[in-house]
């Protein structure tokens, strides 16, 4: 890079801020109220929510960690924790052995649909409450497209 940096504008540091303050502080204050009420965090939870919402509760942990924007080291740790608790069990892909399936078991259902109505009346206060209609419309499609870009960059890195 060459030259001058492109500094950003007044009205683009204004987004940029605000923008650090969601990412920073949106995930402290959803993970304070389901540690709080439910003793998991907001990874945990979303964990158990994307296995409760695929028909067999079941993915390979390659998929759950993508979905989940986490590290395939990290998912194994709370998967271990989550056996534990008897909320997972994991199992090799029948299809391809050198995968590994997580399942929710019914333990799990109950624990992530115990957590998710004071879990999404949170995000709804902090995310959705604040925005009109076609705000919340204008935000989808700006974030859209920020975190497709955003994840092209990471799965090429």
């Amino acid at each position: 890079m060459t030259g001058d940096p492109l500094w950003l504008d007044d009205e683009q540091q204004k987004v940029w801020q605000d923008l650090r303050t969601v990412v920073v502080a949106l995930p402290t204050l959803l993970d304070r109220q389901l540690e709080r009420d439910e003793g998991i965090s907001n990874f945990e939870y979303s964990v158990l929510a994307r296995l409760s919402m695929t028909e067999t509760h079941t993915m390979r942990l390659s998929d759950l960690a993508a979905q989940c924007d986490s590290t395939q080291p990290r998912l194994s740790k709370v998967m271990v924790r989550f056996e534990q608790q008897g909320w997972v069990t994991r199992s090799p892909d029948p299809r391809n052995g050198r995968y590994t399936l997580a399942t929710l078991t019914d333990a799990g259902l109950k624990k992530v649909e115990q957590s998710a109505p004071a879990h999404v009346e949170r995000v709804r206060q902090l995310v959705f409450e604040p925005l009109s209609a076609a705000q919340q419309r204008h935000l989808g499609a700006a974030l859209a497209r920020v975190a497709a870009l955003i994840r092209e960059q990471h799965d090429a890195s």
